[in-house]
């Protein structure tokens, strides 16, 4: 019912215009004689026209002909003419008719085609900035929202594949209409899992069944919800990456075709913003692959450098305790021995940091965090490293009463270890080192202090 008061509104409402007007004429023609009066009947034509479009401005055109001869041509009250000359007049009349419709029609279609480019315009203008935005996640929503006001639609659905940058989705609307969108997603993506080939290498993989069916006569398919789902897909150098699901609401008009040239133009937005992600990805990939190869290179120069020394040492202090034709005290031997050991542990430290950085750039460290006791922790530091701090003072600085902290044991061992030795390494002999523990609310803070440069 409705759609049908929806089709003939236009043509009652001409009809209802042309029977003013033949009233205008009638007063016009009573006031004097005036024998143009019908021309009056192409504002109604031009009215019709202007609101309504090209098939009532025509019917308005028909219905102005019949009516100008049926009320004031004579014979009056029939549609026959008595004078040849006022067929003229009527074709005229009709004619005229006629085109002042289809200029008026023409002229109001351009008019809501420029309408609707400006509004096209606008809104892939705010999709553009916002899809520009930081944070592609909200960018995305307001996207779906703004689609979602400006098309009248219950909801938007944009869900990205596997092949997408990111793994999120983007939703507006109404709980029942996002629930029928997510459905049409899952089916799509059913449809896209049974059409994908096999991988390589993995054909009669196990526990795997495949059904072989003969074709017949296909079937039509069926809209999904009575035709209310619409699904365009996003892709991103070729291949799909998204989908964006748009549900109409009840009883709305079908996408027009400036609908469907918006939603595939914010598609393709969204695509160029997915590859514009995935480039970033790959910039910020390759930019830290540059610098873990640089660092790389100066952390192998450098330990080439460290490795080097107390090798050195290791083979000049072991060749003189080799050599028998000099005859070493029992002094200088010792002293030969301590040399070999204080280098060899110094190489211990550099191969046991480049295995522990090996590790961190694999990935491999996972902390094992407990409560311990920091004081110990310490304690257990300063005396494994005493030999190294000879002839140094070194001061503990520790709150008695402090609790246990909650951390990994041995990174933390390994992070004071390398701070005392830096301390001992950066500064002149005889000075002092100060290892101080401090609590503050919420946790703890160490110092390692020194009076070098």
């Amino acid at each position: 019912m409705r759609d049908s008061w929806r089709l003939t509104r236009p043509y009652l409402f001409a009809l209802a215009l042309v029977g003013l007007f033949t009233g205008v004429v009638a007063l016009v023609r009573a006031a004097g004689d005036v024998s143009n009066a019908s021309m009056l009947y192409l504002l109604a034509v031009l009215a019709t026209a202007v609101l309504f479009g090209s098939g009532p401005a025509i019917f308005a055109a028909a219905a102005s002909f019949l009516a100008f001869n049926f009320f004031f041509l004579h014979p009056r009250y029939t549609l026959s003419v008595a004078d040849d000359e006022e067929w003229l007049a009527l074709g005229l009349l009709l004619a005229s008719g006629l085109v002042t419709g289809q200029l008026a029609s023409i002229m109001r279609e351009r008019a809501r085609e420029a309408e609707r480019r400006e509004k096209e315009a606008i809104i892939l203008y705010d999709v553009v900035r916002m899809m520009s935005a930081p944070g592609l996640q909200g960018a995305l929503t307001d996207v779906a929202e703004r689609l979602r006001t400006e098309l009248g639609l219950g909801a938007v659905l944009l869900v990205f594949g596997s092949g997408a940058p990111i793994h999120a989705e983007a939703a507006s609307g109404d709980p029942e209409s996002l629930a029928m969108a997510r459905e049409a997603a899952s089916l799509a993506e059913m449809i896209l899992g049974a059409g994908r080939s096999p991988t390589p290498g993995k054909r009669g993989a196990p526990g795997r069944w495949i059904r072989v069916v003969r074709p017949g006569p296909r079937a039509p398919e069926q809209p999904l919800a009575g035709g209310r789902v619409r699904t365009v897909p996003v892709q991103s150098e070729g291949a799909k990456v998204a989908s964006l699901i748009l549900v109409r609401r009840a009883g709305a008009p079908p996408f027009s075709p400036a609908d469907d040239r918006l939603l595939s133009t914010v598609a393709h937005q969204v695509g160029l913003a997915l590859q514009r992600i995935r480039l970033q990805h790959e910039a910020t990939e390759t930019e830290a692959l540059r610098r873990t190869d640089e660092l790389r290179t100066a952390l192998l120069n450098a330990v080439s450098h460290d490795l080097r020394t107390p090798l050195s040492s290791i083979l000049a202090s072991g060749g003189s305790l080799l050599q028998s034709d000099v005859d070493w005290t029992e002094e200088q031997r010792r002293s030969f021995a301590e040399a070999i050991v204080e280098e060899a542990r110094r190489l211990d430290r550099l191969v046991g940091n480049l295995l522990d950085l090996s590790r961190i750039e694999s990935g491999n460290i996972h902390p094992e965090k407990g409560w311990y006791d920091l004081a110990s922790l310490v304690s257990e530091v300063a005396g494994r490293l005493r030999w190294l701090t000879a002839g140094r003072e070194v001061t503990i600085d520790i709150p008695e009463g402090l609790p246990a902290v909650h951390f990994d044991y041995v990174e933390i061992d390994q992070v004071v270890s390398n701070l005392l030795e830096n301390a001992v390494a950066h500064t002149p002999p005889g000075t002092a080192i100060e290892i101080s523990v401090r609590q503050s609310p919420g946790q703890v803070e160490m110092a390692i202090a020194d009076s070098g440069p």
